[in-house]
Order: C-alpha cells, then sequence, then structure tokens
C-alpha cells in the first residue's frame, strides 16, 4: 500500500476509533524505578535513530529525572497502532504528525493545542519555514512544531542533455521552455521521453494548478479551487506532454514507477522531491542535476514535511513540551540537516543538509520555499482526496473529460468542506 493510499484512510478510520474508543492508561508514566518520570515517543523512521539519540541526550542533560523511551513503527502500522492507542486514552506522548492527519487529529482532541505552551514560554515560532507552520496551524492555533521538510524542484539528466545539445535548466525556464525543449530530449526509437509529467501529487499537478495561478483548497480551507480555469490549464499542459509522447502517459506511469523510470535513464526532466535526491543520485551519480521548478503564470513549489505533537491526555505535558522544543531546536536541526536525512524547518539549519551530496545544488530546494505553498489539507482531507484519485484516474486515462473530472471534485469537495466542523 501506498503511502498516499494510507494517508487516504487514516483520518476516516481515526473518527471510527473515536466513537467506539475504550478507556485506557494516559499518554505516559508520570513515575517509574527510582522515581524517574518515562516519556514515550513515536516515529516510524529509523534513519533517525543516530542525530535523533544525539538531540536526546542534550534534552537529558538539563532533565536528568526524566527517561525517554522511542518506539520505531514501520509506516504501514504506525497510523493504526496510533490511533488504537490514542482512542483508548493511552499512547505515546510525543510523536511525529504529517500535514493530511493534522486537522484530523486535532478537531477530535488527540493532540495538545500548543498555544498556551506557545504563549507561556514566549516561544518564537517564526524561526521555521513559514509554509510549514501554516500547514499545522488549526483555527488559528499551532498544533505540530515543525521537524523537517521536503520541498520540489526539477531533476534532470546531464548526459541526455549533452546528447541533444540542449542547454540545462535554469532559473529562467518556464512551462513555455519545458514544451519547447522536450521534444528535442525526446528519442521515441530508444523510449527516452523528455519530461516526466507525474500523475501525482505532492511533485506532480499540486504544483502546476498553483503555478497556473490556481489553488487546490482556499487559504481558508473552505473552498474547492480545482474546478478553476487555471487549474484546468495545468491539467491540459500536462496531458499535452502526454498525448505527443514527450511523456510517459498514466498507465506506463502505473507500470512503472516514475522515480524508477527517470532513474533509469529513461526520460530528460522529472519534478520529484527533496527528499528522492539521495535515491536518484545513487541511481544516476554525476549524470543527476537539479533546477528549480520552471514557472507558469507564477512560481510555486508544494511544502510538505512532519512536525512534533504531545499527545493530549499526557501524564507529563511540562516534560513533553520541554522535549519538543529540544527536538525542534537549532541545535537539534542542526544535527537533522548535518545528517544529510532532510531539510531541516528551523530557517538557517540547513547548510549540512545542502553538504550532503556535494555534486548537487541542493540549495534549489531550500530556495523554493521563499515561494512555497502548503500541502493542501483540511479536517477530512482523506474523504476529498478519495475522491480526487479516483476522478483524475479517469481522466489521466482518457475515459473522462478533464473538465467534468474536476466538477465532480470540486462538488464533493465543497460538500465535504461545508461539513467539516460539525460533531
Amino acid at each position: 500500500m501506498s503511502r498516499i493510499t494510507s494517508w487516504l484512510m487514516s483520518v476516516i478510520l481515526t473518527v471510527c476509533l473515536l466513537i467506539t474508543g475504550c478507556s485506557g492508561k494516559s499518554g505516559g508514566d508520570s513515575g517509574g524505578s527510582g522515581g524517574k518520570k518515562t516519556l514515550n515517543i513515536a516515529l516510524w523512521d529509523e534513519n533517525v535513530k543516530g542525530f535523533l539519540d544525539e538531540t536526546i541526550a542534550i534534552y537529558k542533560k538539563d532533565h536528568p529525572d526524566v527517561n525517554v523511551k522511542v518506539t520505531y513503527t514501520p509506516w504501514v502500522d504506525y497510523w493504526t497502532k496510533l490511533r488504537t492507542s490514542l482512542a483508548g486514552k493511552g499512547g505515546p506522548d510525543v510523536f511525529w504528525m504529517n500535514g493530511p492527519n493534522i486537522f484530523a487529529y486535532a478537531s477530535s482532541g488527540l493532540i495538545k493545542n500548543l498555544k498556551p505552551l506557545i504563549e507561556k514560554d514566549s516561544f518564537d515560532t517564526s524561526v521555521y519555514t513559514p509554509a510549514l507552520v501554516d500547514l499545522y496551524t488549526y483555527q488559528n492555533d499551532l498544533y505540530g512544531i515543525p521537524y523537517f521538510l521536503d520541498s520540489a524542484a526539477l531533476f534532470y539528466n546531464k548526459e541526455i542533455f549533452d546528447k541533444t545539445g540542449v542547454k540545462y535548466p535554469d532559473e529562467t525556464w518556464t512551462w513555455d521552455t519545458i514544451m519547447e525543449n522536450a521534444p528535442k530530449l525526446t528519442d521515441k526509437q530508444n523510449g527516452v521521453y523528455g519530461f516526466i509529467a507525474p500523475t501525482s501529487s505532492q511533485n506532480g499537478y499540486y504544483n502546476f494548478i498553483h503555478q497556473a495561478g490556481g489553488y487546490v483548497i482556499s487559504p481558508d480551507r473552505k473552498k474547492s479551487g480545482i474546478d478553476s480555469p487555471e487549474a484546468l490549464a495545468a491539467f491540459e499542459w500536462m496531458d499535452s506532454f502526454m498525448k505527443n509522447g514527450y511523456s510517459p502517459n498514466a498507465q506506463q506511469q502505473v507500470e512503472t514507477e516514475a522515480l524508477q523510470m527517470f532513474g533509469s535513464g529513461k526520460a530528460a526532466m522529472f519534478p520529484a522531491l527533496s527528499v528522492n535526491s539521495p535515491q536518484l543520485h545513487k541511481m544516476l551519480g554525476d549524470k543527476l542535476a537539479v533546477a528549480p521548478f520552471p514557472a507558469g503564470k507564477q512560481k510555486a513549489s508544494i511544502v510538505h514535511g512532519l512536525s512534533w505533537v504531545i499527545n493530549n491526555n499526557t501524564a507529563n505535558e511540562q516534560e513533553a513540551w520541554e522535549l519538543v522544543k529540544v527536538l525542534t531546536s537549532k541545535e537539534g536541526n542542526e544535527l537533522l540537516g548535518k545528517s544529510g536525512f532532510s531539510i531541516p524547518a528551523y530557517k538557517g539549519t540547513e547548510e549540512g543538509w545542502l553538504k550532503s551530496i556535494p555534486s548537487l545544488n541542493l540549495k534549489v530546494f531550500v530556495d523554493s520555499l521563499e515561494f512555497g505553498v502548503p500541502y493542501p489539507v483540511s479536517e477530512k482531507t482523506a474523504e476529498w482526496q478519495t475522491v480526487e484519485t479516483k476522478e483524475l484516474q479517469d481522466a489521466f486515462q482518457g475515459k473522462k473529460p478533464y473538465q467534468a473530472a474536476l466538477q465532480t471534485i470540486a462538488d464533493k469537495m465543497n460538500q465535504i468542506l461545508a461539513s467539516e466542523g460539525k460533531k
């Protein structure tokens, strides 16, 4: 099951568990051996263990009376285990949260509103990437402190460009430049495409909609914008590459993942995420380069990332808050950046990450945050993304006109958005 599919299922299942929730132990242990308190923290990626352990060690220097127990649960099981424990009034004290789930957990009272703690400590949230602060803000209150992020840019294969004599992409490129050069970079006889127009959202059409001057969901998260002329223009632009054979079509992207296709040398250009950099570099080596996302009517790059949140039922609120502050501190983010794992959310701590792949101009991803757009979410993200996925699959495969598909998505999305906030 893909991560996107998991996201789409998680919010609905949370609501079901809330309805049938049972009693249980609260988030943390207020005591333990030797009178020490224990904080339980949960996340899904063991690749962070090295720098996370270093960051926790910083916390323990000032909190020697607190044990910190870290549990890594694989992504495929993480949300089910988390929802079950939280619905039973238990679960970890501190844990990872993503964008598609934040509003569902906040509106259901499963995680703490951090505004009182932020105001009490005069905690400065302006040091974090604005798009992520916005992503984790529900009804004007912050529920998660940003930790690390992904942004999108244009990867390209220098070898293919060199063979065709096309100049490398740079900050001057636009949609028109891609359309002009994609045919020159396409070698149909050898199955090489000039461009991959991704049929996925985060690295694909969400970016294109905003670049066309539109939006997926309004800033107040009350209205869909996916039926706008700008959104239609974005999908028609994508479709023109597929129809002309300059990009693999939707079915080909189902049969062979777009990232694998690009990584195997079968495409000259591919929009992808900062988190994809290590894998693509491993596949293509020094052939790989990256450029800013070409602009449509405007520049735009979808920004998503993770935050640390606190269980609303924790028995150790202050200790949990102090841990979150250390995890998301400048020092903690510098350790994260040096690891090369991802872009730190704390502005100015990305130097280590920028040096993690010397042959790539990773600064492109950091620069894109200036025109970053938060990943679109609401309380019932899963419901309208399910509709979105189904309708767009039909449109991408030519079973339904784009305009009709986008209208259906918008109508159903607006119905879902109108139902939010109602118990």
